[in-house]
């Protein structure tokens, strides 16, 4: 899990406003985007205000203005009935373009709301509506159309209703992917579990999931609306007193020869609303990933440390002389992370630690102190918007907080490995762990893949494991979670790296399990003769492994220096509090008293 430093209490609503406002931000600066965006808001602004546009009746005709050419009285001229251009292309955008969001309603009403409830519940819900849209979208959409224009008669919104139900497939299949990958995440447990209903599970955390592609699809489908809705007007099938693009492209088209400016106008409308819809929705989606990809940096206002953390001055223990050179030395690290509102968040204050070759290092805090955004800043794999915001990385002579990225992916596995906490959840369950472990070997070392298998057996024999050639064909889910931590570790020192960063390895096993893989770990590092820096809470593991220790608080290091004169004479009072709150042997606190109105074991036995 990652960990970051005590912060200031920041509202989650203002954070989400800031994200949208900043993703809309982007979106107004991408030209594409603007472009489209531009053109959407006018077509709307005609389709509301088309009565006080319009200079006249759509609908009036006037014999004596029969395809009378553009002039003052008719700006656009007149249709083959004698009606103004102008005054039907301004009502025709707005039924042209209320169809088609009328369409795309029914479509995300029936598709989202179905899509929501069967990937939230599955069973026989999903099986029933998936083979309801399946059957949907096998039906001929322009032949059910032609069928529901026979029975009800020429009604645009009843047409565009059926042709929203035919759309909902596209919905559908969307929202219940997206629900079916978040269903199962912590956050919706634990909303589970704290008592909140369904309902409000799939309307607040479930439907946020899901609300930017449907917005996304909405836009794309909207397009089609248009051209269909045009096109069933363009056969004769709408109806005929109602002004729409498809009705007046129609017109234009029996008069193409007499008149062939008016098949520009309606042509033009289409054409132009459609191209913005679907440029907008690849705008949109473009930021959308873009955002969640990394965020823009913009003018930086780094929060510093709380003065209280800069003034405390780190306790250093006096250390025997060490003749072995450091191999990893960090100096005055700074870990941020980028926020909407261009400031940054440090989670990592100032940290400097030294890992010697040979060494056994530990970083000890509690949950949040930063440890884990350390040795993610060492393996310069910090998530997306986090960055090393200032300090050094010195790793054999070289500073990785300034190496490139194809620099780091030479010395990710084969100079520094890493051991993750909670093994299962870090082995792909689609590849057998031999897979998974020659892989690494024939790219680092550049082995054959022969050699690479007989490396992996070997190493996983080393590291404890009863029958290695059966777990090398195995499937992460045939192994217990003690075996796939053996299986990581063997891993990390498959490739012979210099430095070990392992992170919490012992937190997701049960007691003897532990025991098992700390003595695994002692005895590899002394015959392998690696340097290894261990993060964790527990000072069980720092006892019995580390030769020095850096205690963590606040992403900040207070105290540092050998093991055993930390365990002898903690000075700082947070180290002094840890070692306060773990259990020690002491006397018993008495027997447990007996509840009123009950009897004991052996009053009811006498009994």
């Amino acid at each position: 899990m990652s960990e970051s430093a005590t912060t200031p209490t920041i509202d989650i609503q203002t954070e989400e406003r800031a994200a949208r406002s900043h993703v809309m931000a982007r979106l107004l600066r991408n030209p594409m985007g603007l472009t489209a965006l531009i053109i959407l808001v006018i077509v709307f602004l005609i389709a509301v205000f088309a009565d006080f546009l319009a200079p006249m009746d759509p609908n009036k005709a006037d014999i004596n203005q029969v395809m009378a050419p553009p002039s003052a009285d008719h700006l656009l001229g007149a249709d083959s009935a004698g009606r103004d251009i102008l005054s039907r292309l301004l009502f025709a955008t707005r039924y042209s373009v209320a169809g088609a969001l009328w369409a795309v309603l029914i479509a995300a009403l029936i598709g989202v709301t179905s899509g929501l409830i069967a990937g939230y519940y599955q069973k026989w819900f999903e099986t029933t509506s998936v083979a309801v849209i399946s059957v949907i979208q096998a039906l001929p959409g322009l032949v059910i159309l032609l069928a529901a224009r026979s029975v009800v008669g020429p009604s645009l919104w009843i047409i565009m209703a059926v042709f929203g139900v035919i759309l909902s497939p596209a919905f559908y299949r969307l929202t219940s992917a997206a629900v079916v990958g978040v269903r199962h995440e912590l956050y919706v447990d634990a909303a589970r579990v704290a008592g909140v209903s369904d309902a409000s599970i799939i309307g607040r955390h479930i439907l946020a999931v899901v609300r930017a592609p449907i917005v996304i699809q909405a836009a794309l489908l909207a397009g089609i609306a248009i051209a269909v809705q045009s096109g069933l007007d363009f056969l004769g099938l709408g109806d005929p007193d109602i002004p729409t693009w498809g009705s007046m492209l129609s017109d234009a088209f029996s008069r193409m020869y007499e008149a062939p400016l008016m098949l520009v106008w309606p042509s033009a409308a289409i054409a132009i609303t459609s191209i913005a819809l679907v440029l907008f929705g690849n705008a949109l989606r473009d930021e959308l990933e873009r955002a969640a990809a990394k965020p823009k940096r913009r003018r930086r206002k780094t929060v510093a440390p709380s003065a209280p953390e800069r003034a405390e001055a780190t306790v250093v223990h006096p250390e025997p002389e060490d003749l072995r050179p450091a191999l990893l030395e960090v100096t005055d690290l700074v870990v941020g992370y980028d926020q909407p509102d261009g400031s940054v968040k440090q989670v990592v204050n100032g940290v400097s630690l030294k890992v010697r070759k040979g060494e056994v290092h530990g970083l000890i805090g509690e949950s949040g102190s930063g440890k884990t955004q350390t040795a993610w800043s060492i393996l310069r794999l910090l998530p997306g918007g986090g960055r090393i915001v200032s300090g050094t990385v010195m790793f054999d002579g070289k500073d990785l907080a300034h190496q490139s990225d194809r620099a780091m992916q030479k010395i990710r596995g084969r100079r520094i490995a890493y051991i993750p906490q909670e093994p299962m959840s870090n082995l792909d369950p689609s590849f057998t762990i031999g897979a998974q472990l020659v892989e690494p070997m024939r790219a680092t070392l550049g082995i054959s893949a022969a050699e690479a298998k007989k490396r992996a057996i070997a190493l996983l024999a080393r590291v404890g494991i009863p029958n290695p050639e059966r777990t090398f064909a195995a499937y992460p889910h045939e192994v217990s979670g003690g075996m796939a931590q053996r299986v990581l570790i063997a891993g990390a020192v498959s490739c012979e790296a210099d430095l070990i960063i392992a992170d919490e390895p012992t937190t997701a096993l049960d007691v003897t399990v532990q025991a098992e893989i700390l003595d695994l770990l002692r005895e590899l590092q002394g015959d392998l003769g690696v340097s290894v820096l261990i993060v964790t809470h527990n000072f069980g593991v720092v006892a019995d492994l580390c030769d020095r220790v850096s205690v963590m608080q606040n992403g900040l290091i207070v105290e540092t220096g050998t093991a055993r004169a930390i365990f002898a004479d903690p000075q700082h009072p947070y180290t002094q509090s840890l070692f306060a709150a773990i259990l020690e042997d002491g006397a018993a606190r008495g027997a447990l008293g007996t509840p009123t109105g009950t009897r004991t074991l052996e009053e009811g036995a006498s009994r």
